[in-house]
């Protein structure tokens, strides 16, 4: 199945988050807080403006962004769980 995003969505992958064990105590997944890093998937066309124009989204398939804890939806596209989030949504591209 494929999935493209519309207007100014962004569809991204979480990135790992690196497991460390400090004093040997091992935290279980469902402790662990999710990373607020991902890689960009897909990108909609833009926002539609109100002269008819589209504004194009500022990040590109392939960028690495940071984005806030709480945004965003979840999805699963084959298996995989995904993250859909609007442009306004992102804080940064990281370098």
């Amino acid at each position: 199945m494929q999935f493209r995003p519309l207007h100014d969505n962004v569809l991204i992958k979480r990135l790992d988050a690196s497991e460390e064990k400090v004093g040997g105590i091992i935290i279980p997944d469902t402790a662990k807080e999710k990373p607020q890093e991902g890689n960009v998937l897909a990108v909609g066309p833009g926002k539609l403006q109100d002269d008819g124009k589209r504004r194009p989204v500022g990040v590109a398939v392939g960028n690495k962004i940071l984005f806030g804890k709480y945004a965003g939806t979840e999805i699963t596209v084959d298996g995989e769980d995904l993250l859909v989030l609007r442009e306004t949504d992102l804080l940064g591209v990281l370098e």
